[in-house]
């Protein structure tokens, strides 16, 4: 609450909102004020020179003025960057030196402006990314289809498959679009309840394989779970969606038979899960660039929309935890992890939740 004080001048009169140029206000401030003197003085003492007194305002309403143009600049500058950030450009920044209240609001409008840059770029960049990822699918599933009329293949199951596969593909990324809207909104609800994480893995994993297995890719799960019955609080659609995600990662990148280690532990008041593929792996410069909307590294190539890891990052910083790509320990010291080596060092991402 404010003080009385505050309060009290809040009611008082404004009589220069009027006018516009803020040096004269000050010109106005400064003869007010230096009249007032001049009267007291004049009651008091009962003569002042005239010719001093005319010298004297005159020099302070031409300091008011020289200083008042240093003062003001920086509003002025704002006032030409604001007008300019309504037509798109971002790119101007005020020269913040005074360490007055004129100062901070430079420097708030500066931090505001590099804000709003960030932002549209994002915004450029996002409509241009789903304009790519929609445009593939489409342009399959199209052709797909313009064949089909043209007679030039048959509705087989081979090709009802292609078709499928493109319209999956569509409505997963309409799926993980409304997601992403609903995390920037904020309104991305959670429901937490104690999460049996052996039955919760092992139901993610049977249906990871049962989709490798569609894809051709073959890709067997090891699930491990110490200690057994370990229970986490969480949203058990949300991070059904999360370990899922990263399953078809892992399946997707990794190589076409091979066996990933999906394991999960509780140590230390945290729940950790970690998936262990035996792909290529991703390099360190990368690995924090893969939770990144639209960004799939090394990795990419593989159909996907690159918003899954994006996605993820979200749900797990929503409960509460974190979520990062950690250096791939040896398959043979991963317990529970695959017995023999794939198509490369492979690639471990790491889950961490309050327990």
């Amino acid at each position: 609450m404010k003080p009385f004080f505050a309060k009290a001048v809040d009611f008082l009169p404004r009589p220069l909102d009027g006018i516009r140029s803020i040096k004269l206000k000050l010109a106005i401030l400064m003869v007010a004020s230096g009249g007032i003197a001049f009267a007291f003085f004049r009651v008091q003492i009962g003569w002042l020179p005239p010719r001093t007194t005319v010298t004297a305002v005159a020099i302070a309403l031409l300091t008011s003025q020289v200083l008042a143009h240093g003062m003001t600049r920086p509003l002025r500058e704002m006032t030409a960057a604001a007008r300019a950030m309504a037509k798109g450009d971002y790119t101007r920044r005020i020269r913040a030196t005074a360490r007055d209240e004129v100062g901070s609001l430079a420097a708030a409008f500066n931090q505001m402006a590099a804000d709003l840059s960030t932002a549209d770029r994002q915004r450029r960049e996002l409509i241009a990314n789903v304009s790519h990822e929609l445009r593939t699918p489409i342009t399959a599933l199209n052709a797909v289809l313009e064949n089909l009329v043209d007679g030039v293949a048959s509705p087989d199951p081979a090709t009802l498959r292609t078709a499928l596969h493109q319209t999956e593909r569509l409505g997963r990324l309409v799926t993980e679009l409304l997601d992403l809207s609903q995390i920037d909104a904020g309104t991305l609800p959670l429901d937490r309840t104690p999460v049996d994480l052996e039955d919760l893995l092992a139901e993610v994993a049977s249906e990871a394989e049962a989709m490798a297995a569609a894809a051709g890719r073959g890709v067997r799960f090891a699930v491990s779970v110490s200690p057994p019955g370990a229970t986490v609080p969480a949203d058990r659609e949300r991070l059904y969606q999360v370990v899922l995600n990263l399953l078809e990662n892992a399946a997707r990148h990794g190589p076409a038979g091979g066996e990933v280690a999906v394991l999960a532990r509780i140590e230390a008041g945290e729940a950790r899960i970690e998936v262990h593929d035996q792909g290529p792996g991703i390099p360190e410069p990368d690995r924090d660039r893969v939770f990144e909307r639209f960004t799939r590294g090394e990795r990419a190539g593989g159909g996907g929309t690159g918003l899954g890891l994006a996605i993820a990052r979200w749900v797990v910083e929503l409960h509460g935890g974190t979520i990062a790509v950690v250096d791939p320990e040896p398959v043979a010291a991963v317990p529970g992890g695959p017995a023999t080596g794939g198509g490369g060092p492979g690639c471990r991402i790491r889950v961490t939740l309050p327990a």
